[in-house]
């Protein structure tokens, strides 16, 4: 039996709860200024639902939503990461987290996306077996990623460029999904590969093995926003009201994430967003969802000059922060929402 859990937790227990915290104190929440705002030019909101647990502040966020004054909350199912940048250009999707480097890549390729606010430093985490004590080890050595194009492999350019190794000529790289690559990895036949929840928390159970690198702990990984905040162009554009709404109530879920991982962890369990309880607890405790303390400009700025370095982006910081990224939201809510 997997699912391990203590007790059920409801959706009405939730947003109970949450008011209870704000009016407490607890996240600093005031909801006056919401109310004295006009309504949200869309009753709609649509975000990408994926098997990561990283993302839970936008799934323990959906009553929020609604209490934003969104009556029709989708979670449009995808299979990963690499699905999440492709909506949100299409706008098929209005608003989602998604890790910082990718998004950069698709901003210089011309996607009408516009980042908004960064919401958790960490997830992924490297393992390698015991020829791979350290990134510089990776010269040489066999890595499985996803696909060339996917969240992994761009996180390991910009760890592997900033060790002075060429992602091109010192990696050997093939392509798997997740579950054929742990495999790999535990029968010897290849030599690491970099996991994202709950996949980590499954390669230690299994004593698949070893952590090389925690962008949880790790400087300077940990230093930066691993996953942000970004929005389709035009959904921004035509609704100023409900992006602000949106991310207030996806921010304020962070928050909770911070103060109330268990009950957080088991919401996430309730409403089918993961099977492990014990799993979910263990990443919403060690992920820091502190998104007042640290920059999502200089996160970009680390991001885009390691990527520059690798030869997978030719702008400069500047032009992508001056072109990609709408910061007035987050501004006016670190103002509201004072932690």
């Amino acid at each position: 039996m997997h699912t391990l859990y203590p007790g059920r937790f409801s959706r009405r227990t939730f947003l109970s709860g949450m008011t209870l915290a704000g009016t407490a104190g607890l996240l600093g929440w005031n909801p006056r200024p919401a109310a004295a705002e006009p309504p949200p030019e869309t009753t709609r909101i649509r975000l990408i639902r994926i098997p990561s647990i990283c993302q839970a502040p936008q799934y323990v966020a959906e009553e929020l939503l609604r209490s934003e004054g969104f009556t029709d909350v989708q979670y449009l199912q995808r299979g990963g990461t690499a699905d999440i940048a492709k909506a949100l250009a299409s706008g098929e999707a209005d608003i989602n987290g998604h890790f910082a480097a990718p998004l950069l890549l698709r901003l210089e390729a011309g996607d009408p996306i516009v980042i908004l606010a960064g919401l958790h430093v960490g997830c992924f985490e490297l393992f390698g077996n015991d020829r791979v004590q350290a990134i510089r080890d990776l010269k040489g050595k066999t890595v499985a990623v996803p696909t060339l194009d996917s969240s992994r492999f761009v996180f390991l350019a910009t760890i592997t460029a900033y060790v002075g190794l060429d992602l091109h000529k010192d990696i050997h790289f093939v392509t798997h999904p997740g579950s054929e690559s742990i495999r790999l990895l535990r029968e010897g036949k290849i030599d690491a590969y970099l996991g994202f929840p709950p996949e980590p928390q499954e390669m230690r159970e299994q004593q698949i093995g070893h952590v090389v690198i925690s962008s949880i702990v790790d400087r300077p990984w940990s230093q930066y926003f691993c996953c942000m905040m970004a929005g389709n162009r035009e959904f921004v554009r035509r609704n100023p009201v409900a992006t602000k709404r949106a991310l207030r109530a996806i921010l304020k879920a962070a928050d909770f994430c911070a103060s109330e991982p268990e009950q957080s962890a088991q919401f996430m369990v309730d409403q089918g967003y993961t099977k492990r309880y014990d799993h979910a607890l263990e990443v919403v405790k060690a992920l820091p969802y502190q998104w007042r303390e640290y920059s999502a400009e200089d996160t970009l700025r680390f991001y885009a000059l390691r990527l520059h370095e690798v030869g997978l982006l030719k702008s400069t910081p500047q032009k992508l922060l001056d072109e990609g990224t709408d910061w007035r939201f987050l501004n006016e809510l670190k103002r509201e929402l004072k932690g």
